[in-house]
């Protein structure tokens, strides 16, 4: 094997495409894109976020949304992150999103985007958004015996090395017991 160096890249693949849902002080909807976010404990989710509309909305209410960017949704889960709602005051509405608001936190679900993370904030520190996921919540057209089926779902993932949206692939592997023929 040969390596080539790239130098200092944020690389990890692949990385998600996550839709942040807040309301403003008014109870207008906003939406952000955001790759740089993980799952950082059981019931929590962390984000790196730099100051925008929807941090000033997260002071406000305490409570946001996590969706997943689809395959079907390109043009506007990429819009909310090209665009600023601080310019652009009807962003969510001329992304083609409608709100629906969640019955768990003070937050709009997308309800073009069928899978959502329901959370509060624990909290905002040095651009680290910290989430505790209260509730998830799923479109039954995306469901197969009652759990999410990612086929069905059709997330995306963000290549930071090519500035691209590529969607996943098949199944390659059972999880947590593939490795146990090697014991």
């Amino acid at each position: 094997m040969s390596r080539v160096d790239l130098g200092s890249k944020p690389l990890v693949f692949p990385m998600p495409v996550l839709i942040i849902g807040t309301y403003d002080k008014d109870g207008v909807p906003n939406a952000m894109n955001a790759a740089w976010g993980m799952i950082s404990d059981y019931k929590e989710i962390s984000i790196s976020l730099s100051e925008h509309k929807t941090t000033e909305n997260l002071a406000v209410t305490g409570a946001f949304t996590v969706s997943f960017a689809t395959e079907d949704t390109v043009v506007s889960c990429d819009y909310v992150g090209v665009e600023s709602a601080s310019k652009v005051p009807n962003k969510f509405e001329k992304a083609g999103f409608t709100a629906t608001k969640s019955e768990k936190v003070n937050a709009p679900l997308i309800n073009e985007l069928p899978v959502a993370l329901e959370c509060k904030v624990k909290s905002f520190e040095d651009g680290i958004l910290i989430g505790e996921i209260v509730n998830v919540t799923a479109d039954e057209s995306i469901l197969t015996d009652g759990q999410i089926d990612i086929k069905k779902l059709k997330p995306i993932a963000f290549d930071a090395s090519a500035n691209t949206y590529v969607a996943l692939g098949d199944v390659v592997g059972k999880a947590f017991s593939d490795g146990l023929k090697l014991k």
